[in-house]
């Protein structure tokens, strides 16, 4: 490739033996090459192995136009950009030429005519492929000419042409993505008659313009994006145009925690440029993730519209932010984060969920917490014995010496602002929390011990076996009785 970099004219790239490809061709032999060599087409995709990505190789061997059709945060535009990797480092197009004109084949006016006039000396340059990918998001005001392109009445009244000649035209993002890959998104935004403009161009490959009687035969890879709520909401995508489609692949969510941890961990950001050193314990990283799943699950949230995984990309960032920020009001240089500080990832979480009536009803922030209790109940019971409703009389449960700890002990309060060491202290104070925590949790880190005991306290609220009030500076944790005088109080 270095060699052919050299080339700067038609007649010395004819002499080099180069062989021009259709784009379609290019992803189809590179990704050949890449299933052969063992070597991944699609890295930093999770989850997606044995379902959306083989799927979308065989697409691509086929040479079809793809439309991939997913909720939001689905990763669909990411595969795209992705198909980036599969074309050629660099191809030839005639310098100056603006649809990319490919030297051994043009097929615009300017490409033709040039070679007419200068032949072997018809000057090429190199484009590289992180230059070929065009990407437009479908809106309502999209327009023919945006896309395919019009006439330009100042050119032509510049060059002193009529109408009818093919130079005063003025192309579109497609022609001059020529030898490109094109992205639509959001393809059932786009209006009805402007989908009709793509017939032609999916099944002949070619483009026209206000009538003109020419045909120019652009080199495209279209991929398409469509969230299957758009079908209802706003849109559709015409029956002619979905048939000119060679495949349409479903994307999906994570369909594990570990795997929703790889995405999270992977896409979270300033997780190596914090000031202070913020540890975060596994069963945090995992209930980031558990609340994503449950509210995939929730009856107040609109489950058409999906849930984002950069929701608890930006959760996280939202946990380990709120540590952060505690840590230097006490000018600390390391912290743990707490189960508290869960809470500061509630901005992160009503933006990004589309609340059903009865969840507006009870309000965004509600639902907000309602899925970290919901999250936290899971994992308790992943860990614990289940707290039975009734039990009989005189039978003891494992919880029954943490509540009557709490029955002894008023008021017990978790400032957020705690420093470190009070934390640590405060948390000590509840001792059969550590003996519950030995006898099911033998092998925890000593760092992540606090974050399982509060995990616990929530845990037991959930269940009805403690309560817990917000104020202004923190939560404080009762017995039921207490808890509820408090109330009345």
């Amino acid at each position: 490739m270095s060699e052919l970099l050299t080339i700067t004219t038609l007649g010395a790239l004819k002499k080099s033996g180069y062989q021009s490809k259709t784009i379609k061709q290019e992803l189809r032999d590179n990704l050949i090459a890449n299933i052969q060599n063992d070597t991944p087409s699609f890295e930093g995709i999770h989850g997606y192995e044995n379902s959306v990505i083989p799927e979308l190789e065989r697409a691509i061997l086929s040479q079809h136009n793809i439309n991939l059709l997913g909720l939001r945060g689905q990763a669909k535009t990411r595969l795209a950009r992705l198909m980036l990797n599969l074309l050629d480092e660099y191809i030839p197009v005639i310098e100056g030429s603006e649809i990319n004109d490919d030297p051994l084949n043009p097929i615009s006016l300017f490409g033709r005519e040039t070679i007419e006039e200068k032949g072997d000396k018809t000057p090429i340059s190199w484009l590289h492929r992180s230059e070929r990918f065009y990407e437009k998001l479908a809106t309502p005001d999209v327009t023919i000419s945006d896309l395919i392109g019009d006439i330009d009445p100042i050119k032509a009244a510049n060059m002193k042409l009529s109408y009818a000649n093919e130079r005063v035209i003025h192309f579109g993002m497609i022609p001059r993505a020529n030898r490109c890959i094109f992205v639509i998104n959001e393809l059932p935004d786009l209006q009805a008659r402007i989908q009709v403009a793509l017939f032609n161009i999916l099944e002949e490959g070619d483009i026209q313009i206000r009538g003109f009687k020419f045909r120019m035969p652009v080199d495209l890879q279209f991929v398409f994006t469509a969230n299957p709520e758009d079908y209802t909401n706003r849109g559709s995508i015409v029956t002619p145009l979905k048939d000119r489609i060679g495949s349409q692949i479903l994307t999906h969510y994570p369909e594990t925690v570990e795997i929703a941890q790889t995405i999270t961990q992977q896409e979270a950001g300033l997780q190596g440029n914090r000031v202070v050193d913020v540890h975060v314990p596994e069963l945090a990283k995992e209930l980031v993730e558990q609340i994503g799943f449950a509210a995939r699950s929730s009856e107040y949230i609109d489950l058409k519209s999906g849930i984002s995984a950069r929701m608890s990309i930006t959760a996280f960032e939202n946990l380990m932010s709120t540590a952060e920020r505690r840590a230097l009001a006490n000018g600390e240089k390391a912290t743990v984060v707490r189960f508290g500080d869960l809470m500061g990832m509630i901005p992160s979480i009503t933006g990004k969920v589309e609340l059903v009536y009865e969840g507006e009803q009870e309000g965004s922030v509600m639902v907000a917490e309602t899925l970290i209790g919901m999250a936290a109940k899971t994992m308790f019971l992943e860990r614990f014995p289940k707290i039975q409703k009734l039990t009989k009389e005189n039978e003891k449960t494992p919880y029954d010496d943490i509540v009557n700890w709490f029955m002894n002990e008023s008021n017990f309060e978790l400032l957020d602002e705690y420093t470190q060491e009070e934390y640590e202290t405060q948390m000590d104070r509840i001792s059969p929390l550590e003996r519950l925590v030995i006898a099911y949790c033998p092998d925890l880190a000593d760092q992540d011990r606090n974050f399982m005991k509060e995990l616990i306290l929530w845990s037991l609220v959930e269940f009805k076996q403690l309560s817990k009030k917000r104020f202004s500076e923190g939560f404080t944790f009762n017995d039921l009785v207490n808890g509820y005088w408090s109330d009345v109080n």
